[in-house]
């Protein structure tokens, strides 16, 4: 058994910053001025409140969150919110405008179909979603009861350069895979939601921030948790949430915040993904499918020459200190998952090692 850290290159549940979990190990029996774990303590005391109320300021502070907005803290991934977004924001009769970028872009029209109507606005399934269309592409209608799109797609390796302009339509945007990697200017979207395993905390808590007017919405005859209003009245609280994943999640805002924000975190993603980009490109062995104008900070897929070779490379990584880089298994390859609490030197070692692999396979 091994004690020592290795690079996790995982799509998610992903690497979490060092400090945090030395800090989460140091408290793990006894909360500062508690006696008692955070995995023991009540959602309903004093020192969970506080814990609850720093991560919704940082929340606030880092995305510069105005007037007008809750934050909430759910359960169910963005799988639920796949169902909670229609239930809540689609009107009978109505229809909302979803673009299509990938896997989970598509299990969102999915579920959406089920509740209502549902128009693809625009897709990149023809091209193997191999890019993000341009907004010239978009079909949009003006009479849509919102429209949905998927910020950064982490089994293509996609990412969104830009916010869609909808008009006066509300935007929903499913940020789980890129949230909090740059900047974001929440004026523009009517709903954000994220799994928060990848960016923010372990697995457990969903992170949604939702403009008062879009709880206005939300049908009195939707069972209870499953309605926006009732989760935003009761500050989360109305059931019993996922208090460690939370207290973590305050944990790593408190990191990003000491790390100078989030204008500080995308320079340094811009960096790492850069490097990683250029090594494949450069390398005449790797290759990068995904249209160079759309490539994601945060999911870096690639492929080697022969796909025999991937085994020796997947078994040579784990020999060098790194794991998780098997591409997923819709679409073969590799793929570096380079979030945020990835530290640069991680990207060093992949660089260092598939340059060896290349020389020695080439």
């Amino acid at each position: 058994m091994t004690t020592k850290r290795i690079y996790n290159f995982s799509a998610g549940p992903a690497v979490l910053p060092l400090e945090v979990l030395e800090e989460a190990r140091e408290h793990l029996l006894s909360l500062p001025g508690v006696g008692m774990s955070i995995l023991e303590i009540s959602h309903r005391s004093k020192p969970f409140d506080e814990i609850i109320e720093a991560a919704e300021a940082d929340i606030r502070r880092l995305a510069g969150i105005p007037e007008g907005y809750h934050v909430l803290f759910l359960q169910g991934g963005a799988s639920l919110q796949f169902s909670m977004v229609p239930m809540n924001l689609l009107p009978q009769g109505g229809s909302a405008d979803y673009i299509v970028t990938g896997s989970w872009s598509q299990k969102a029209v999915k579920e959406a179909k089920r509740v209502g109507g549902v128009k693809v606005a625009g897709s990149t399934e023809a091209d193997n979603f191999n890019r993000i269309p341009t907004q010239d592409e978009l079909s949009l209608d003006p009479n849509a009861a919102y429209v949905h799109y998927t910020t950064n797609n982490t089994i293509f390796g996609t990412e969104f350069e830009y916010v869609p302009e909808v008009g006066a339509v509300p935007l929903v945007a499913d940020a789980s895979s890129d949230i909090f990697g740059g900047p974001i200017d929440v004026s523009k979207f009517a709903l954000i939601y994220a799994g928060a395993q990848k960016n923010l905390a372990p697995a457990g808590v969903t992170l949604v921030i939702i403009r008062d007017d879009m709880l206005k919405r939300t049908p009195s005859s939707l069972p209870t948790m499953l309605q926006y209003t009732i989760h935003a009245e009761n500050k989360s609280l109305y059931n019993t949430p996922p208090v460690f994943t939370i207290y973590v999640m305050g944990l790593v805002l408190k990191w990003l915040v000491k790390q100078g924000g989030l204008e500080a975190m995308a320079r340094l993603n811009a960096r790492k993904a850069d490097k990683l980009y250029a090594a494949i490109d450069n390398s005449g062995f790797y290759k990068n499918p995904v249209a160079k104008s759309c490539r994601s900070w945060m999911n870096v897929p690639f492929t080697l020459p022969d796909a025999a070779l991937d085994e020796a490379f997947l078994k040579g990584a784990k020999a060098a200190g790194m794991v998780a880089l098997k591409g997923h298994r819709s679409v073969g390859g590799m793929r570096a998952s380079i979030y945020n609490a990835m530290p640069e030197s991680g990207v060093d070692t992949l660089i260092a090692y598939m340059a060896d692999f290349a020389k020695r396979n080439g």
